[in-house]
């Protein structure tokens, strides 16, 4: 239990330069650009799924977390979100270096996460678009004002603050999920998701759906011990976005907007693994 609070502690660790900056970029954003700058900053959100797809593709929790921050601030689309969330590697690519895995494969499997990414990000953004066209595009918004913490002593100090929250709240969900799953045994998850074509890729969505990096852990060892599928496989990687959906239901307001990101996410996974289950897609 004591390894397993460490371990806890070293992963959350490791997010805090990419809460830190991206909390800077933020408060830079909201206290000193212009109307008009913001402005052109969201327009620049077209080409945000392939950025956010491309970024994802990185072996961190941090880009899908960062990417939770600057959707709640409106400051990214929900393309480009998705995009990020889809793509997220998380700790599959240092397991696969560990197990020496042939680069080829990796670079192929990380090649698929980045172009589902990408193109799940711009059907999603092209669609909303179309759906909101004679709406009021939402702007970018004031994450000072929306959290209640009068920031008026700096945009340091500021992301400092911010930074310290989401940090104490992303060890307190992680210690929770990280104790469930020690009690609950990766053999016994294994079991679930074995000799099941369909079902596989169902169930390791939903495991992907775990806030933590640790799910990605658990489908990646399956796979190279040939307990599941490539599409299985694919299913968890895809819907794994970390501590980022964790902190999207922390931050960003509206809980029925934060479900119907979390089954699209879900479906899109799910949805790509039965298929390619089907067609008998591997690599």
């Amino acid at each position: 239990m004591v390894e397993l609070i460490i371990e806890t502690l070293i992963d959350s660790i490791k997010l805090l330069p990419f809460l830190f900056i991206t909390y800077l970029l933020m408060e830079y954003i909201e206290h000193k650009t212009s109307k008009k700058a913001k402005e052109t900053i969201k327009k620049s959100g077209k080409f945000g799924p392939a950025v956010g797809g491309f970024l994802g593709i990185f072996p961190q929790c941090g880009f899908s977390v960062s990417a939770t921050n600057l959707y709640a601030a409106r400051v990214i689309t929900l393309g480009t979100l998705i995009a990020v969330y889809l793509s997220t590697s998380d700790e599959m690519l240092p397991i696969f270096i560990s197990q020496s895995v042939p680069a080829i494969t990796i670079l192929k499997i990380l090649g698929v996460k980045f172009v589902i990414g990408m193109i799940a990000g711009f059907i999603i953004d092209f669609v909303l678009k179309l759906v909101n066209i004679n709406k009021n595009e939402e702007k970018i918004i004031d994450i000072c004002e929306k959290e209640h913490c009068h920031c008026e002593h700096g945009i340091i100090k500021s992301a400092l603050k911010h930074t310290i929250n989401i940090f104490l709240f992303i060890i307190l969900i992680s210690l929770i999920i990280n104790i469930v799953i020690y009690f609950i045994g990766e053999d016994s998850i294994a079991g679930f998701l074995q000799n099941r074509p369909i079902i596989g890729p169902m169930i390791s969505g939903i495991i992907g759906l775990i806030p933590n990096c640790a799910a990605s852990v658990i489908i990646t060892q399956m796979y190279l011990e040939n307990v599941i599928s490539f599409a299985t496989l694919m299913s968890g990687l895809l819907v794994g976005a970390g501590v980022g959906l964790a902190v999207l239901f922390r931050i960003n307001k509206g809980i029925k907007q934060n479900l119907f990101i979390t089954l699209l996410l879900y479906l899109i996974g799910v949805t790509v693994g039965i298929i390619m289950e089907l067609v008998g897609i591997t690599i």
